[in-house]
């Protein structure tokens, strides 16, 4: 996206570390996007990649792990000589992530002493290895010299708002905050980058964009994919951790945001933290009336028939974890004081789909008091991410024909031409991540603030554990999300 960018020759690392390189999130997301950047001629030709993991593996092992994932991107003979640039890249070390003779070892395969010694950790493990991994590459020298290296943490940043501020001052004894790059992929989706252009480069837009105009705004993320086979992660955080404190709270910044002096990183993240702090407190007495919990029962997609979230593999059957969360917030500044932001996100629902809908204020009824129109709906603002990425506005006009009826279309703000492509989310986050440019990452003050928004949510729902909501798989929610809204003729938007 970016901000200024320093001095390439200066900046580029040459060496790329991938901590749990044979987990689910390397094999789906960081290997092929890595390809991709391959593809695109976007990575150096002095750049290699470490692949750290515990399996008893050779490099030549590893090779054919890398080739069997991206097998489906060979679809023309060009691709495999690609492919074989890529694999050239590589070297696998076997190691352990509480071993420090594991990061030694680390240290002399990066060999210190070339002429360009930066280097990429990216820590694709579980957020309970985080600390045990920072605290070894302090031990093993690999921190040093101190503002060089990078490293990329994923979400969850933390279990709430203490464990996150724990994680934070571990990072800070050994790295600056320039060097960590906490990333949330939804911040990379063209959608996403494109609103900022939408709102601000366009002058019929932003004296739109406030109190005066737009009834209330949703965010929806939800999912048909059940837990799959993260049980033993997911059955400890839910939905709340796990996408509405991060993703979520990050599309809703981007949609609130002041413009910003400039498109660098601190001027962007200054402006989202301060939407953070000026979002209304939740009473623990509130709570009910501003946040709703629920859990898939048994039920069918795609004609499908799923169970329910208590009898997937290794989850108690008791288990009252949210599989659905939805909340309404107020953020108390000139431009939105009084327009609520609804959230929600959840699993087994109809289909994937990510979308921001903002709702305009009904106009004045009088002029249309003795037409066969009794009432006219609002406009609306649709920002699909995914899992197409498109821009739509929804306006009025007469059909034609003597009396005054009117139909709805569909005005498309399309920024991608029929033959055009785009880096995905990953692919361009990494290549921010590998030229310096931090603006779509996350700084600390955002990731705690964003617990400080939902922790009274998060503490109130840990103390009430006897019961849950319940909706069908399928479904796009229980019938108690719709107590959040303030008025009546508010509801959920879940289609284009």
């Amino acid at each position: 996206m970016g901000g200024a960018k320093m001095d390439q020759s200066q900046n580029l690392p040459c060496s790329f570390v991938i901590f749990g390189a044979t987990g689910d999130l390397a094999a789906h997301k960081l290997l092929p996007a890595l390809f991709d950047l391959e593809h695109a001629g976007r990575l150096a030709d002095n750049l290699f990649i470490i692949a750290f993991s515990r399996r008893e593996w050779t490099t030549d092992d590893w090779l054919e792990y890398v080739r069997s994932i991206l097998k489906n991107k060979l679809d023309q003979p060009s691709c495999q000589a690609l492919l074989e640039r890529f694999l050239a890249r590589f070297r696998y070390l076997r190691g352990d992530l509480k071993e420090v003779d594991s990061y030694h070892a680390l240290a002399a395969d990066i060999a210190p002493g070339s002429a360009c010694s930066r280097t990429v950790f990216y820590l694709a493990i579980r957020p309970a290895d985080f600390v045990t991994v920072i605290k070894n590459l302090k031990v093993a020298g690999l921190n040093e010299p101190r503002g060089m290296n990078r490293v990329v943490i994923e979400k969850p940043f933390g279990e709430d708002l203490e464990s996150a501020q724990v994680l934070n001052r571990v990072l800070h004894q050994y790295f600056d905050e320039e060097q960590i790059y906490r990333i949330d992929h939804f911040l990379g989706k063209e959608t996403v980058q494109n609103l900022l252009v939408f709102r601000f480069a366009n002058t019929i837009i932003e004296p739109l964009w406030n109190r005066n105009f737009i009834d209330h705004v949703q965010i929806t993320v939800a999912e048909s994919i059940g837990i799959e086979k993260r049980a033993g992660y997911y059955d400890r955080a839910g939905a709340l951790r796990d996408m509405l404190q991060n993703h979520l709270m990050q599309l809703l910044t981007v949609v609130a945001m002041e413009p910003p002096p400039a498109l660098e990183a601190d001027a962007l993240r200054d402006e989202k933290v301060k939407v953070l702090r000026s979002i209304r407190p939740i009473a623990k007495r509130a709570v009910h009336a501003h946040a709703v919990r629920a859990q898939y029962t048994h039920g069918n997609i795609d004609g499908q028939s799923v169970v329910g979230y208590q009898q997937e593999e290794n989850v108690e059957s008791d288990s009252i974890t949210e599989t659905f969360a939805a909340a309404k917030f107020y953020i108390d500044n000139w431009r939105w004081r009084g327009v609520p932001f609804y959230l929600r996100t959840g699993k087994r629902m109809p289909r994937r789909h990510s979308m921001i809908a903002i709702r305009f204020k009904h106009p004045p009824q009088q002029l249309f008091r003795e037409t066969p129109l009794e009432s006219i709906d609002p406009n609306w603002v649709l920002l699909s991410i995914q899992p197409e990425e498109s821009m739509h506005m929804e306006i009025h006009v007469k059909q034609p024909g003597l009396d005054m009826n009117t139909r709805v279309i569909q005005m498309n703000a399309s920024f991608l031409r029929t033959d055009e492509q785009t880096l995905g989310a990953y692919e361009t986050l990494l290549l921010d991540v590998i030229e310096g440019d931090r603006s779509l990452f996350i700084r600390f003050d955002e990731a705690e603030w964003a617990w400080r928004v939902i922790d009274p949510i998060l503490k109130f729902w840990t103390v009430e554990r006897e019961y849950i909501a319940t909706y069908p798989a399928g479904s796009w929610g229980p019938a108690e999300a719709n107590r959040l809204f303030d008025s009546d003729d508010q509801v959920w938007r879940n289609e284009l």
